[in-house]
């Protein structure tokens, strides 16, 4: 029974490994798309092999400028191992001789700005991928691991560590973790929060007793203004959501507006959307997060409507 299991395992993770390189190379494709549907709805233990090989993929990437004002695509400083070899051998970190920027013990800033995604490496072991215009302050001394995000958006995987919790400090939000990984995002009343691996618990600072647990594959939204939690088990939502870190943009359903405001936080030159009932109109797929123009005239094929470009603005309308 062991073996069969384990052998079960290792083709999903294989799957899992061949669905994310597809989608980190961003091409779309009617048939594939579908066969990814199904393939991650066909099992629950779907989601979080594709979360692991997304994962590897944002080790890997450790930071790049995903847009600038003209969309041209910026070039490497330095030469990267192939991402296709990496999953493909399955080699680790310490093998490919990654260089990772370190944090000291003492604190330091991470401030991204807009179209740019930073991953580095933490002092304790822990991985934060940053995304765009964010900023976060992260201080690890022998006592404590906390993180004060500012603004926007990170990941965390974090290095198991019992004597040392890992908080997230979000405003009024905390959340604590021992040796897991998650996203926190700020928003004007609350965080959105994202566990893809183990369990973390978030409260509001001023009530210890009102603490929330959030499993992996589950998101949950905490009020500043509220005690507890909104917690859903979602682990597909959970991959779509966290597509950013590998330069994505997933969507299965979302509104064309709802589209419009995620790909405008990485990009200077906006999407612009003519009417609300333009904006209502739904989309499935995955989109390059520095490819607005692309976006763009993909979209107006799929809902019949028509692009007008100019140096600033990429309007969609009827």
């Amino acid at each position: 029974m062991t073996g069969l299991s384990m052998i079960d395992h290792n083709g999903i993770d294989d799957d899992a490994d061949r669905w994310a390189l597809w989608l980190e190379e961003g091409q779309p494709d009617a048939d594939r798309q579908a066969a990814f549907d199904a393939w991650l709805a066909a099992d629950p233990r779907h989601a979080g092999a594709l979360l692991r090989a997304e994962a590897l993929l944002t080790y890997i990437d450790r930071g790049r400028v995903l847009a600038s004002a003209r969309d041209y695509p910026a070039p490497d400083a330095k030469p990267r191992i192939g991402r296709r070899a990496m999953l493909a051998g399955g080699g680790s970190l310490a093998a490919a001789g990654l260089a990772f920027v370190l944090f000291r013990p003492g604190g330091v800033a991470i401030e991204t700005t807009v179209g740019e995604v930073r991953k580095v490496a933490l002092a304790d072991g822990s991985i934060a991928a940053v995304n765009t215009d964010s900023k976060v302050e992260v201080a690890i001394d022998d006592k404590a691991r906390t993180v004060d995000l500012e603004r926007g958006e990170a990941w965390f995987q974090v290095a198991h560590d019992k004597q040392r919790p890992f908080v997230v400090a979000a405003g009024a939000v905390r959340v604590r973790a021992v040796g897991t990984a998650f996203s926190v995002r700020r928003h004007p009343r609350g965080v959105d929060v994202l566990v893809t691996e183990g369990v973390v618990e978030t409260w509001v600072e001023g009530r210890t007793g009102d603490v929330t647990r959030i499993a992996a594959g589950s998101k949950g939204f905490v009020a500043e203004a509220t005690p507890t939690a909104e917690v859903v088990e979602a682990p597909a939502d959970v991959v779509r959501a966290l597509a950013w870190r590998t330069g994505m943009l997933a969507l299965n359903g979302e509104s064309l507006a709802f589209a419009v405001n995620e790909l405008n936080r990485y990009n200077v030159r906006k999407l612009v959307v003519a009417d609300d009932e333009l904006g209502r109109k739904s989309l499935i797929g995955y989109f390059k997060i520095d490819q607005p123009e692309n976006f763009g005239r993909a979209v107006a094929k799929m809902i019949d409507a028509r692009v007008e470009v100019d140096e600033d603005v990429i309007r969609i309308r009827r």
